[in-house]
């Protein structure tokens, strides 16, 4: 029997590669003699750079750039050849914010304009930017600040950073900063599909997960209006509906219009780098998991994509999560999903967060002989 673990980061506790080591270690007992594959997955957001660099034999490396709210921090990113990757929550995401930290109205996305201007400096003439985990909801500003455009006030002078910045932005002048990018493809990689301005975009939907308390949500959403207005006439782009634009804070509006990037579906940008399909296909059982599994899961999150390629080639498909969200006999058959295993039946999420790798190993070993019995019977030879 071949089990291809395929899982995601489970946020802020476990990489990928330490998760699919772990679900191993926990499923041998119950599926002796199985052969394992284990294929880390992502979707732009945490492990990109873990999961897309060795698959395009890049090399990690660390730039001193600055960090959500000034400072320097550092920051990985990888060189594969001529392609970067890069991960914006390294520079300007929530892991860079201590919790109960978080100033949604200041954060800036500068530290990435400050990547995307070094690895173009080393001769990069393809980057990927995974665009998951942000802590900024500055549309993209601050990183094309970063990099050499202007963003000026009604007086020409530059605005301040974060949204609360946008709130006065007048013109955008700098366009000769462009000319850096000729000959260059930016991707964007990015885990939804959400538009940036509106009643799914960016500060309505994804502010309150960055600490903006509801008066601060209508002031991201009128500064990112402007910003979208302006943005309008002086570049001649137009990002207020863009499909996947609500990214990363509006970053992925950003970096379409001050970058000429192209917005990707991340998950199946990298299960296509990964040869993913291939790897299906040889499977008999496929593994996959993340943090929290719910219908957020469902709007670009790399374990829906996983769930759908196995369902396309009718391999039996198995969740492994911190908490599920999701829920009901006919919803899981209908998004291909054979079993749910969640670490919340037996752990806190408190003793969870402490010992990731050990309650992650319990859970699964604990039902591991249930599974392997389903699976054999509702999925003989």
């Amino acid at each position: 029997m071949r089990i291809l673990l395929a899982p995601n980061a489970f946020k802020g506790t476990l990489s990928g590669a330490a998760a699919a080591t772990t679900l191993e270690s926990a499923l041998r007992p119950a599926f002796p003699g199985a052969v394992f594959e284990k294929l880390p997955v992502s979707d732009g957001g945490d492990g990109l750079i873990d999961v897309l660099g060795p698959a395009l034999n890049g090399r990690v490396r660390r730039s001193s750039v600055g960090g959500p709210f000034g400072g320097k921090i550092k920051a990985r990113w990888s060189l594969a050849g001529k392609t970067a990757i890069i991960e914006m929550a390294e520079a300007s995401g929530l892991k860079r914010v201590r919790a109960g930290f978080g100033r949604p109205m200041e954060a800036s996305t500068s530290g990435v304009g400050e990547l995307i201007a070094g690895v173009l400096r080393l001769g990069a003439r393809e980057i990927v930017i995974g665009l998951g985990g942000s802590a900024s909801n500055d549309g993209g500003a601050g990183c094309a600040a970063a990099f050499g455009f202007k963003l000026l006030d009604k007086k020409g002078n530059p605005v301040g950073p974060g949204a609360k910045g946008l709130l006065k932005l007048a013109r955008v002048a700098g366009l000769e900063a462009a000319e850096r990018l000729k000959g260059v493809k930016v991707r964007a990689l990015a885990d939804v599909s959400n538009p940036l301005c509106g009643r799914r975009g960016s500060a309505r939907v994804y502010g309150p997960q960055k600490g903006a308390s509801p008066a601060q949500v209508g002031l991201i959403e009128k500064a990112l209006e402007n910003y979208a207005a302006v943005l309008k006439r002086d570049l001649g782009t137009d990002i207020a509906d863009l499909e996947r634009g609500a990214a990363a804070g509006g970053l992925a509006a950003g970096l379409y219009a001050f970058f000429g990037a192209e917005l990707l579906d991340g998950s199946g940008f990298i299960l296509k780098k990964l040869g993913f399909e291939a790897k299906v296909k040889a499977a008999d059982l496929v593994i996959t998991g993340e943090g929290c599994f719910d219908g957020q899961t469902f709007s670009g999150k790399a374990p829906a994509a996983v769930a759908a390629m196995a369902k396309k080639f009718g391999k039996p498909l198995v969740v492994v999560c911190g908490s599920s969200g999701f829920t009901g006999k006919e919803k899981l058959a209908a998004a291909g999903i054979t079993a749910v295993i969640e670490v919340s039946r037996y752990f806190s999420v408190k003793e969870s967060l402490l010992r990731p790798k050990e309650t992650l190993r319990q859970a699964v070993q604990r039902e591991g002989g249930g599974l392997a019995r389903k699976i054999a019977s509702n999925f003989p030879g």
